[in-house]
């Protein structure tokens, strides 16, 4: 895993949002003139009888406000299923925020990467040292939020009641309104982090030398194989050499010595020169690189000129 990989893993959380975003905006519906009960009898006694105008009123009005339908059949408002679709987006977006805060805190608490730090910024008001990722703390923070509140759209949806009650109203006046808000906030937050990653590659190069001996040691096994080795018993001994190795980096702190342990084992099939080679961090990675180069040029990329080319009023990300 590279990290323009695991960072394309983020993105594309954030595309499945961009499509189903997209995907719903093309089907949400005005709800027209329909009256206080959804039966237009007002607007069929307005226009004596002539459904047609009454008809072609709902259609203007839509097309007035941008929409290109309305919807067919409703109550007195429109269907409240819509919130529900809304909420699910924006929680989908506050997810993928959240998996991408989240790993970053991880990977800054390993060194390996780093969310942006003001010049002045203060980490820990006690611990002056301390450089905490608060901005992804926050995305956590927030996002949790939203995707909670995301859950008061399904079940103001599921007890109309035959009818708008105002259980209905007085919920939804909050929550739909702090769901828009906090995955703006939510997501502005994600710009500002994004923006400015700091990768700190001799970190990664560090913790590759102390981790890779283990990782590959299926590789080693198999060429310990091919050498003339016995499955069973090369198993074997890295089995017992990777433990000591572990537990000696965990006891003295000391750097992965597993290679050298296995190149003194004069039952191993394999001399350090051999394994070196194997160790080579870009046999690791296979097609990584090149599948970030796809992504970007088949997915990202044509989203992004596209939206470059609309004026800022039809952007709708």
């Amino acid at each position: 895993m590279t990290v323009g990989k695991r960072a394309c893993i983020w993105l594309d959380d954030f595309y499945a949002d961009y499509t189903d975003m997209t995907h719903l905006l093309g089907e949400i519906k005005l709800l027209g003139s329909k009256g206080t009960t959804g039966t237009q009898a007002s607007f069929m006694k307005l226009f004596e009888g002539d459904e047609e105008k009454v008809c072609r009123l709902d259609r203007l009005i839509a097309e007035k406000m941008g929409f290109a339908d309305v919807y067919p059949v409703s109550g007195q408002t429109y269907p409240r299923k819509l919130d529900m679709r809304i909420c699910n987006v924006l929680a989908g977006m506050a997810q993928s925020a959240y998996r991408f805060a989240n790993d970053m805190r991880l990977l800054q608490s390993m060194g390996e990467l780093e969310e942006p730090f003001g010049e002045k910024q203060i980490g820990s008001s006690a611990m002056a040292y301390k450089r905490n990722p608060i901005r992804s703390e926050r995305v956590c923070s927030i996002a949790r939020y939203a995707m909670v509140n995301a859950q008061n759209a399904p079940m103001t949806a599921s007890v109309q009641w035959l009818e708008r009650t105002l259980d209905d109203s007085a919920n939804r006046r909050i929550s739909m309104p702090e769901e828009f808000l906090a995955v703006d906030s939510v997501l502005n937050l994600c710009i500002t982090v994004a923006e400015g990653i700091v990768v700190y590659p001799s970190v990664i190069e560090r913790r590759l030398k102390d981790q890779l001996p283990f990782i590959a040691s299926e590789n080693l096994l198999m060429e310990a194989v091919k050498a003339g080795g016995d499955r069973q018993e090369m198993h074997e001994i890295i089995r017992t050499h990777s433990m000591q190795a572990r537990m000696n980096m965990q006891l003295s702190g000391a750097p992965c010595d597993l290679l050298a342990r296995l190149a003194a084992d004069a039952s191993f099939k394999l001399d350090l020169g051999q394994m070196e080679q194997i160790m080579r961090p870009e046999l690791f990675i296979g097609r990584a690189p090149q599948q970030v180069v796809d992504y970007l040029e088949n997915y990202i990329y044509p989203i992004v000129e596209c939206v470059n080319k609309k004026p800022d009023s039809e952007v709708l990300i």
